[in-house]
């Protein structure tokens, strides 16, 4: 069985997907971008665009009864791996030890510098 997660704290995403599934005691979060909810780019840096992604990402785990702590797994897109450095710098500042298990590569990304999705384990 699975529930779609819904909130108007974060953007809507344009395309035909949910902004997270829960199912089988995990919260599946869509990539999210820095994306503000009208749809428009948040941010001109990676530092910024980091932040408001990672802000999505905290608002639609909130709504899903989940907080960072609860992440177990995460995809990073970068449009250039040259900014691996000055993203890690933000995303540190949101994740606690343990950290997540992660992956991060370069990718073709329309407009923005970064996409994430994370997985995280429900409180149930």
């Amino acid at each position: 069985m699975r529930k779609a997660v819904r909130t108007s704290e974060a953007s809507a995403g344009d395309g035909p997907y949910s902004q997270a599934i829960v199912s089988g005691g995990f919260v599946f979060v869509s990539g999210q971008g820095p994306l503000d909810v009208e749809g428009r780019v948040v941010g001109n840096t990676i530092e910024e665009q980091t932040e408001f992604t990672l802000r999505n990402i905290e608002m639609i785990l909130a709504a899903a009864g989940c907080t960072m702590d609860d992440v177990v797994k995460v995809n990073v897109i970068l449009a250039d791996i040259q900014d691996f450095s000055r993203f890690n710098a933000v995303y540190r500042t949101h994740f606690q030890e343990p950290m997540p298990a992660r992956t991060c590569f370069e990718g073709g990304l329309d407009q923005i510098l970064v996409e994430i999705d994370v997985i995280a384990k429900t409180r149930d």
